[in-house]
């Protein structure tokens, strides 16, 4: 993975870049002392990672995270994590490290860098690994069994993705999620709801009853429905 660094502060910088030197898979392609100066080569260059402090003069991490198009994953580094906090609100934003930042908690920071560069999507859903999938829950990855996922359902910038274990609020759109689902299982019933087709216990009119949820079937998509089921 290609990254840079960005912090005013040239012993953060060195601090981050021999870490990054201890692990085989991470390379610093440059670091820049100002935010300005990282959106110059942002512009002109395509990189898997930054390493962001959050607290600069002037133009500061947050403001370069509202600025760039099409942002990288980002690692913020900060010494107060409220600001940290507030960051997370943008998908691409993948973890905090607190300074003094210590190598056993940047190896774990790394390690959901890699499983996030392994998908092309900036939303909060991550990797799709055979029969699992994870979801960046509370800046916590959670996996999911995609078999156990019953129904998806849209809620203006979130969706609830409702599993046999629990029901996971994530903030992302339900085309986006219906992308990495297999058609095999899962069919999109309703512009706001996507379901199991193995999980589905009652047909009746326009709905089908799964679990306690009864959910509604668009007139286009019974048809499809119809056709997807082993019917006798």
């Amino acid at each position: 993975m290609k990254c840079i660094i960005v912090d005013d502060e040239q012993m953060a910088r060195v601090i981050i870049r021999t870490l990054c030197d201890k692990i085989k898979s991470i390379k610093v392609v440059d670091e820049f002392s100002n935010a300005m100066q990282a959106i110059k080569f942002l512009n002109a260059n395509e990189i898997d990672l930054i390493f962001l402090d959050i607290h600069m003069p002037d133009f500061n991490g947050l403001d370069l995270i509202k600025t760039i198009k099409n942002p990288p994953k980002i690692i913020l580094t900060t010494s107060d994590s409220e600001f940290a906090l507030e960051a997370f609100e943008y998908g691409f934003i993948i973890d905090y490290l607190l300074k003094p930042v210590g190598f056993l908690r940047f190896q774990k920071a790394i390690l959901k860098a890699q499983i996030h560069a392994s998908t092309s999507s900036d939303i909060k859903l991550g990797l799709e690994i055979e029969n699992d999938f994870y979801v960046n829950i509370d800046r916590r990855l959670v996996k999911i069994d995609l078999a156990g996922i019953y129904l998806v359902k849209a809620e203006r910038d979130y969706i609830e993705i409702k599993t046999e274990t629990g029901n996971y609020r994530v903030h992302s759109t339900l085309k986006k999620i219906e992308e990495k689902l297999p058609d095999s299982l899962f069919l999109k019933i309703h512009r706001s709801f996507i379901i199991n087709i193995k999980k589905i216990i009652d047909i009746e009119d326009n709905s089908v009853l799964i679990k306690k949820d009864v959910i509604p079937v668009s007139r286009s998509k019974r048809p499809e429905l119809m056709k997807r089921l082993d019917l006798l």
